[in-house]
């Protein structure tokens, strides 16, 4: 086959140019480019906050207008590593002329996100919240709320349990109680440590008492006994300690990410539910546009409600009038709370998708099956016996908040 040459034509190429990029960098940008959305809404930001993270002297900074607009530009574009954005600053046109052709390295942009953005990232989201409600894509009314696992990167096989530190705990302090209890008698021990431990004491207590020791007149058992206590069992007690003030009241935390904590995280495709260290993010949306967010420890929802609307209402300095939430949120403290706050709560209970179930609706045995006579107060057995009310029993959640009981007989 015979192709004729002259037919074929070519577009121009030189690689010898002058210029390799038009005199503006915004002349290949299109008008409507998310880019400069990205750069109008920065620069209608009130940034005095971040500004106030800078101190006099030194070298130059680079302007943290700019360095936020690249930043807020890559998340959008899902880029969220430093050397990728820095790498960007140099080969794309969008993010030279966001950055008016700065090019600060991975490090400058690290330590702008993580040591001057991290302290003004909330007033930054509320303000362009409020953005949102004065064009009117939102009004702040509504909120659906809804919350997910977020898997933590720290190491899994470094995680800490409480269960275990308490356990390992008691016995070490009755291992102390022991080598007390012999070197203030000053008779040599067994190796048996009491039943029960007596002893109340923390690390500081044991080294005041460990300081308050004679070594006088001592044996060579006794001081081999004052120098365990100090060298081994003391730092040990110390570390337990450690633990329980890391967790306060959690169950876990890892010593690679303290602050996460063991959770069960959704299914996967082979229906395996399983514990990893994380945490529960809580997310609110309306019009499909963020409105605000929490990070907690706790593994579930229903306990994280109350402190997530008041986390809410601190940001606006309001309440929404109405919250849509599944079956999660729903408890007698919530919906108390919701009522309270002049909320009208679109909200399932926490078992209305159990009783929809024909093995509970058929279940004799089920307080919500039984009858019960409303003028008498008395509900009848399944055997056609009455059951009597004989006393009120109070309950508290973690939160605190006071449940009370009808106990029937």
């Amino acid at each position: 086959m015979l192709i004729d040459s002259a037919n074929i034509q070519f577009k121009e190429y030189s690689q010898g140019m002058d210029s390799l990029f038009p005199s503006r960098l915004d002349e290949n940008i299109s008008s409507d480019a998310p880019v400069r959305l990205v750069n109008r809404i920065v620069d209608e930001l009130d940034i005095s906050p971040l500004l106030s993270t800078y101190k006099g002297g030194g070298c130059p900074a680079y302007y943290p207008r700019m360095l936020l607009k690249v930043l807020f530009f890559a998340y959008l574009n899902n880029v969220y590593s430093c050397r990728k954005i820095a790498r960007l600053l140099q080969e794309n046109i969008l993010y030279m002329w966001l950055s008016g052709k700065s090019t600060p390295d991975f490090r400058t942009i690290n330590d702008f996100r993580s040591k001057r953005l991290k302290s003004c990232i909330h007033s930054l989201f509320t303000q362009i919240v409020l953005m949102l409600v004065d064009l009117g894509y939102i009004s702040l009314e509504k909120q659906y709320i809804d919350g997910t696992k977020m898997e933590s990167a720290a190491n899994r096989y470094t995680f800490v349990w409480r269960k275990s530190v308490e356990k390992y705990k008691e016995r070490l302090k009755k291992k102390i109680q022991c080598i007390l209890s012999q070197i203030d008698e000053g008779i040599l021990c067994d190796n048996h440590a009491p039943e029960e431990s007596t002893l109340s004491i923390d690390s500081r207590a044991l080294k005041e008492k460990i300081d308050a020791i004679n070594l006088e007149n001592r044996s060579k058992r006794e001081l081999r006994q004052i120098k365990k206590l100090n060298e081994e069992y003391l730092p040990k007690l110390q570390e337990y300690e450690k633990h329980l003030e890391t967790m306060d009241e959690r169950n876990s935390y890892s010593k690679t990410d303290p602050d996460a904590t063991f959770m069960r995280m959704k299914e996967d495709h082979m229906k395996n539910g399983q514990l990893k260290q994380g945490y529960n993010l809580q997310i609110s949306t309306e019009n499909q546009f963020i409105t605000n967010f929490g990070i907690y420890q706790r593994p579930g929802d229903t306990l994280t409600r109350i402190d997530y609307l008041e986390s809410f209402k601190a940001r606006y300095g309001m309440q929404s009038l109405e919250i849509v939430a599944d079956s999660g949120y729903g408890s007698e403290e919530n919906y108390e709370y919701m009522w309270r706050n002049g909320i009208l709560p679109y909200v399932k209970y926490n078992m209305f998708h159990v009783e929809q179930r024909r093995r509970y609706r058929n279940d004799p045995f089920r307080v919500t099956n039984l009858f019960y006579n409303d003028r008498e107060d008395f509900y009848i057995c399944p055997m056609g016996q009455r059951m009597r009310f004989i006393r009120l029993e109070k309950h508290y959640t973690e939160n605190g908040y006071e449940q009370t009981t009808s106990i029937y007989r």
